[in-house]
């Protein structure tokens, strides 16, 4: 491979690998199946049009006696590999996300493990992901929150609990300053359909059932006591009684 060749393939690795880095783990599996497939057919086809095919057999031969050693391993852990497969989908395991969203940040929670993604709307830190901030970030972002957004400070106070634990707490020049001035109250309007399908993960159209089911299992990761805040629980038990009419 020529210079340039290489520059370029490790540019497209870069440009990848940040875009992977932004992803939540749910939307990775997917871009990173078919950046696999696909490095393997460009691999194929450059051993091809070079005329080096016989490389390929040369490391299938190399690597024919570790295969005789792992495929008896394969072969012996392979049914409890499956087994944990099907109890992760007996469990619960959805691969559903809801989406929570204020006038300064759009936050996603992933069902399955309660971990939560997000991106500022607006500010000083507009069009960042909240994966690349530093705990200082953190705190000024939050001091904007609270001088503009009510919601959106609890939004990212549910978040920093989640992400640092109380830790955070500590750094927070305004916790002591909260009781005495609380933030601006706002008015979030009224939930329409897709606010309320969003919060709970589901398709237009989902019947009660699946209304109920995302409910609850939201409640379980959302809830004050399980880490969550009562800004959210509250907007995931609106988001129910909207739907429901309750």
């Amino acid at each position: 491979m020529t210079p340039i060749s290489i520059l370029f393939l490790f540019v497209i690795v870069l440009v990848f690998g940040i875009a992977l880095k932004r992803m939540s783990p749910a939307q990775r599996k997917r871009p990173l199946i078919v950046g696999l497939i696909t490095l393997l057919i460009a691999g194929l086809l450059f051993l091809a049009a070079t005329h080096r095919l016989y490389l390929l057999g040369v490391l299938l031969a190399a690597l024919l006696p570790w295969a005789r050693r792992l495929l008896p391993l394969l072969i012996r852990f392979l049914p409890s590999i499956l087994s944990r497969r099907q109890s992760g989908k007996t469990t619960g395991a959805t691969g559903q996300t809801s989406r929570v969203q204020s006038a300064l940040l759009d936050m996603e929670l992933e069902h399955d493990s309660g971990v939560m993604h997000g991106t500022v709307l607006a500010g000083p830190f507009e069009g960042k992901t909240l994966a690349d901030l530093e705990e200082k970030e953190f705190i000024d972002l939050l001091a904007y929150c609270r001088q503009n957004d009510a919601d959106s400070a609890r939004l990212l106070e549910t978040y920093l609990d989640k992400r640092f634990g109380d830790r955070w707490r500590q750094d927070d020049p305004g916790a002591r300053q909260d009781d005495a001035q609380p933030p601006p109250q706002t008015d979030s309007g009224a939930m329409t359909d897709a606010d309320a399908y969003n919060i709970l993960g589901l398709e237009p159209g989902a019947d009660r059932d699946a209304i109920i089911q995302a409910h609850r299992r939201l409640m379980q990761k959302a809830h004050p006591d399980r880490g969550g805040s009562d800004w959210l629980a509250a907007r995931i038990n609106a988001a129910r009684s909207h739907l429901l009419g309750d």
